[in-house]
């Protein structure tokens, strides 16, 4: 099982796919994907929502910006699907040995292909986070970041999409 994510379609939509084996039983990664205080580690920005499934979520950034979402799939402690943005995202946990099996898909519902690049170097580092192989998530294209971006480009993921806080990248 590779860290690095694949370009991958999901029901014909451009979507990015990441599996990753986590040292931790099923029940510490439930937690981890769906206590707020425990997101804070290293999901990309602050969480508020119940686990109920047609609940409200809101995604609180660094900068103060909210997004909204919809927790949409609840099967504790396995599956967690919701919408953030218009972005639909699906976390699926599954026992492997005495850890867990991550699978994150990140389904470009209005990004789109060019997307794809982008999300898989932010989704990278912040699983290499959720492993605590790093101190949390970064913010913006931190150098670590602008990396793995790079290393998603020459593996022929698309790209092209605006990088939010740089002003490099040209507007779509």
């Amino acid at each position: 099982m590779s860290e690095h994510g694949t370009y991958t379609t999901d029901d014909g939509r451009p979507a990015v796919r990441f599996e990753r084996r986590l040292a931790h039983p099923v029940e510490h990664v439930w937690r981890s994907v769906t206590e707020p205080e425990e997101l804070r580690h290293w999901f990309p920005s602050s969480v508020e929502f119940e686990l109920r499934v047609g609940a409200p979520m809101h995604f609180v950034h660094a900068d103060g910006q909210i997004d909204t979402g919809e927790l949409r799939e609840l099967d504790p402690p396995r599956r967690l699907a919701f919408l953030w943005g218009g972005e639909l995202l699906r976390f699926e946990l599954e026992p492997d040995g005495d850890g867990t099996r991550l699978t994150l898909v990140h389904v470009l519902l209005t990004e789109g292909a060019e997307a794809a690049a982008r999300t898989a170097a932010g989704w990278h580092l912040c699983l290499d986070a959720l492993a605590g192989a790093a101190g949390g998530a970064p913010e913006g294209p931190s150098p670590e970041w602008r990396e793995r971006y790079a290393e998603y480009i020459a593996r022929g993921f698309p790209a092209g999409a605006p990088v939010p806080g740089d002003a490099e990248t040209p507007a779509s």
